[in-house]
């Protein structure tokens, strides 16, 4: 398990999910555009931190276009449950 790549990624999601609570009730002009970017970011970094938990260093470093468009989309059913 690549830790230092999984760890980035969910301190970079910690911070979004704060900075999100921190706008939603100090911003009376936030709004759903404001969220849906908020969230994208967010899931964003959640979802890499899972769909690249197992990647060399040297990859995770390199990280491709298509590797970057992977890595962050939503993790199927079969993928979190039985580590697929």
């Amino acid at each position: 398990m690549n830790k230092d790549f999984m760890l980035f990624n969910l301190r970079e999601a910690s911070e979004e999910i704060l900075r999100i609570i921190h706008e939603v009730e100090s911003d009376p002009e936030y709004g759903y555009g404001d969220y849906v970017v908020g969230m994208t970011h967010l899931y964003h970094h959640i979802n890499t931190a899972w769909n690249a938990r197992g990647v060399p260093e040297d990859r995770a470093r390199q990280c491709s276009e298509q590797d970057f468009f992977r890595w962050r989309q939503f993790p199927s059913i079969e993928e979190i449950y039985l580590g697929q």
